[in-house]
């Protein structure tokens, strides 16, 4: 059956769509006609099919939903559209930071704001532009070449800046790269079973937690990287890190987490320090990282926004912000509902699944002047990428830093870019891949 056949639900929901690109006209054509749209969980990639939900695809309706936690629950069903596949599994993301509703919620995001000191912050912003020189030092030198900016620039920079926050040790970094692939790529073949990280140049602590690393099953899948079973050796490794850091204190932000005393006296337990790590190791880097190849896609598009940025830099934090609307690196997230309601013109029941979709609100006709152009001069900019509420990124400011820093440093050294080759995008519903970016660049 062609695409064009199918209904722009099922396309809009389809993990393989999004090889090809995000299904804008389908989003925009769902936005004017249902924006809050029923949408069946077809069965796909081998997995069975589900009950389906309620697609949230304006920015009013959106803001409204993430502004409700006692209404739209993380809780609840957790995050991620797929309904986890046990109920233990289910009680597993729910003590991750990211499925919680206040006040669980509302107390360790306290403690971790409290170990994002201004100190602290200011060193980051320091050694990500540092990271940032270097990267681009070794990448681009010389009048001109090619490269692949997803894997030479893009993966290493946040790799770097979350080894800093975390306090992991330069080495182990790439173990990072390894679980992000798999929590986010899980949908994607060549993600899925990750593994770039070669434990000879590691520390101890990463030779420990490798050895539970696990394997692809007899059909090559992998265990489901949602539960606590498919990640033993990101939650080996995060134990072990906790360890020595309550031995042996850093700068970092995590050992500055493991100190703070909460308001009744208590401090960050181990369970709860091995989910966080879980969040910023997996939703700290992939935001960036796919970020940072989008913006690119975004100047490769746009060559006169290219010329712009070199000829007046100080326009470069208007453009970050315009770059993430423009790609908007985190497509989708499910917040049930925890009563019948009504949004949108449709009548909810408790428990339905209900999913806002970013990449539609960030492309709403009724907020953003003609949304599919790229304007770096856009004002206001009001994009939803860092979430909205109670749950809105922690990261943002670092994560727009990184994206200024690295840009700047590339388009500085460089009089042209251009691409070198087709980019290959993740094959996932959830998250806007860039696998490969196959980059030329001049400098004349």
């Amino acid at each position: 059956m062609s695409t064009a056949a199918r209904p722009d639900t099922e396309v809009v929901y389809d993990p393989a769509t999004y090889v090809d690109g995000v299904p804008y006209g389908a989003l925009a054509r769902l936005r004017q006609r249902s924006p809050v749209a029923w949408t069946e969980e077809i069965p796909v990639l081998g997995w069975p099919g589900g009950p389906g939900f309620w697609l949230v695809l304006r920015h009013a309706d959106v803001e409204q939903v993430l502004t409700q936690p006692r209404l739209f629950s993380s809780w609840l069903g957790a995050t991620q559209i797929r309904d986890p596949p046990t109920p233990a599994a289910l009680a597993y993301v729910r003590r991750m930071m990211l499925n919680m509703d206040p006040p669980e919620h509302s107390r360790l995001r306290r403690l971790l704001g409290r170990s994002f000191t201004p100190r602290a912050v200011a060193g980051l912003e320091q050694q990500i532009r540092g990271y940032a020189r270097s990267l681009c030092d070794r990448v681009l030198a010389g009048d001109g070449g090619e490269c692949d900016f997803a894997k030479d620039l893009a993966a290493d920079l946040p790799l770097l800046a979350l080894a800093d926050v975390l306090g992991v040790p330069e080495q182990d970094r790439w173990l990072l790269f390894d679980w992000s692939n798999r929590v986010i790529g899980y949908q994607d073949p060549d993600y899925a079973s990750s593994a770039e990280f070669d434990s000879s140049g590691g520390t101890p602590m990463a030779r420990e937690a490798i050895a539970l690393r696990p394997a692809p099953d007899g059909n090559g899948r992998m265990p489901d990287p949602r539960t606590r079973d498919g990640m033993p050796d990101l939650y080996a490794y995060a134990h072990l890190l906790a360890d020595e850091k309550r031995r042996r204190p850093g700068n970092d932000v995590m050992s500055i987490l493991l100190a703070q005393v909460d308001d009744d006296g208590g401090q960050v337990s181990v369970e709860e320090f091995e989910n966080m790590f879980w969040l910023f190791a997996v939703a700290g880097n992939e935001t960036v990282r796919n970020g940072l190849p989008g913006a690119c896609i975004a100047l490769l598009e746009h060559t006169d926004a290219q010329q712009e940025l070199r000829a007046s830099p100080g326009l470069m934090p208007p453009a970050a912000n315009e770059k993430l609307r423009w790609w908007t690196p985190v497509m989708t997230f499910r917040r049930p509902a925890t009563a019948d309601c009504e949004l949108g013109g449709q009548r909810i029941s408790e428990g339905d699944k209900v999913v806002v979709s970013f990449a539609s609100a960030n492309r709403d006709e009724s907020v953003f002047t003609d949304p599919g152009r790229f304007d770096i001069l856009r004002h206001p900019n009001p994009h939803l990428v860092f979430g909205h509420g109670p749950h809105f990124c922690l990261g943002a400011h670092l994560a727009r830093t990184q994206m200024d820093a690295l840009l700047r440093e590339v388009l500085a050294r460089t009089s042209a870019l251009r691409y070198a080759g087709e980019p290959s995008y993740l094959r996932s519903n959830f998250q806007r891949g860039v696998k490969r970016l196959p980059i030329a660049w001049s400098a004349d």
